[in-house]
């Protein structure tokens, strides 16, 4: 009972927090609606390629955008722990009472809670421009959960990071140069089948890939269900795997102050 006392305050200050910053949730929840839109007119005569099996883009360009915008707020994460560990903030936590666990699980659950409000609404904005999801709330609901499952596990690893190393430079240097790369080299924007084939082979591999075909199978007319469950599985260990690596890097980072 203690550890989700302890998990639920963390959660709250973080979203006290973020609730100081009225331009900062207004930026962080158009940013993904500009990427809706911008490639969704960019790329919207994809659907004319031979073999693309959607007939409108913004149904297939939805579920990339929703996973793609969760993942870079989870690993831009690791910004607001240095800022943290800047100002004696994670120190003085160190010397309370406070579980080890929550002070890392806390901001998780709220980047996770950023990530579903973000993801509902590009949904709807996606609705109003005409996309088509015969899977219905059931498909958008678990779209929604592995999205925010994504930010959590990428949120982890970038709070491990930032433990490791404690410099902007080197978070915000590792940060871009996997995520971008981790988006291209999945179906975000393009049908795999379309792609080459050595894409193809490191997108079975790639949990943002993994995440995007939860939803977009979720939200089909025709569920695959083996298929969720599978990518589902994959998903959740690798969110362990990352939270447990964020755990032992709170602990690491102990031992040297």
């Amino acid at each position: 009972m203690t550890v989700l006392a302890h998990t639920w305050y963390m959660t709250l200050r973080q979203i006290r927090a973020l609730l100081r910053q009225p331009w900062w949730i207004a930026i962080s929840l158009v940013q993904p609606i500009i990427w809706l839109l911008l490639f969704g007119a960019l790329f919207r005569r994809i659907i004319e390629l031979p073999g693309f099996e959607s007939t409108s883009y913004i149904t297939f360009l939805t579920p990339g955008i929703i996973v793609m915008s969760a993942m870079f707020s989870g690993g831009w994460s690791g910004m607001g722990l240095l800022q943290d560990m800047d100002r004696g903030v994670v120190d003085r936590f160190l010397v309370t009472p406070v579980r080890r666990t929550p002070i890392m699980v806390g901001p998780l659950l709220q980047q996770a809670l950023v990530s579903a409000t973000q993801s509902v609404i590009l949904v709807l904005l996606a609705l109003a421009l005409g996309a088509d999801y015969p899977g219905g709330a059931l498909g958008v609901v678990i779209l929604i959960v592995s999205a925010a499952l994504l930010s959590i596990a990428f949120g982890s690893l970038s709070n491990a990071l930032a433990l490791l190393v404690r410099r902007e430079e080197t978070l915000i240097a590792a940060v871009n140069f996997t995520l971008l790369p981790l988006t291209f080299l999945s179906s975000a924007f393009l049908q795999l089948s379309l792609a080459p084939g050595w894409i193809q082979t490191v997108a079975r591999y790639n949990p943002t890939d993994w995440t995007i075909q939860i939803g977009r199978t979720a939200l089909s007319a025709d569920p695959d269900w083996s298929l969720v469950l599978s990518r589902g599985a994959f998903l959740i260990a690798f969110a362990v795997v990352a939270t447990w690596l964020s755990l032992r890097a709170i602990r690491v980072y102990q031992k040297s102050v």
